[in-house]
């Protein structure tokens, strides 16, 4: 059996498998996600739970957890970011950081995998950027709309399949490669 990559987005799997370099499976699980600050501890029991949903497979199951850290509030809403965004949007994001002037913030992804043994390893993936005025662009998803990675102008959503190439997720995820290559 191949590993597992727990997610409802086909184009993450595909994103997945391309920059891990195997084949992977998709189980669209709704795993329970506990309310932690720490994107690597809500990642890992993300991974834990999803393996234990799979019946305690002998491959590999492997998880992802993204977010925004806004400088200017220490970070936050950071690995809650799903539970901000469900609540208010991109456009009650902008409105809450209207008044800031340091728009800075990182895009973060912590990629766990848990292993057939029941050990989970933890890889992070982050994006310097800075969060734009107004939502710009139809592509990507959450966020992508008003964050302009450092060193570009275009927001995510704007650039499309470029985002791919170095995002968050797509750092995390070739660091958990580099880490896993004697699994795989």
């Amino acid at each position: 059996m191949k590993p597992v990559f727990v997610t409802s987005n086909e184009s993450k799997l595909r994103e997945a498998a391309q920059i891990l370099g195997v084949d992977l499976d998709r189980a669209d699980l709704e795993v329970p996600e506990i309310q932690s600050l720490d994107f690597g501890e809500v990642a890992a029991a993300k991974a834990r739970a999803a393996r234990e949903a799979l019946g305690a497979p002998s491959y590999p199951v492997i998880v992802d957890d993204s977010g925004l850290a806004i400088r200017a509030w220490g970070g936050f809403p950071g690995a809650l970011t799903k539970w901000l965004m469900k609540s208010v949007g991109n456009a009650g994001l902008l409105k809450m950081l209207a008044t800031e002037e340091d728009r800075s913030a990182l895009a973060i992804c912590v990629v766990a995998v848990a292993e057939s043994s029941g050990s989970v390893q933890v890889f992070r993936g982050v994006v310097r950027g800075e969060v734009s005025r107004e939502p710009r662009g139809d592509g990507g998803f959450g966020f992508d709309p008003i964050l302009i990675p450092k060193g570009e102008t275009r927001t995510y959503a704007e650039m499309g399949e470029e985002k791919s190439a170095d995002s968050h997720r797509a750092r995390a995820l070739r660091a958990a490669r580099h880490g896993l290559e004697k699994i795989w």
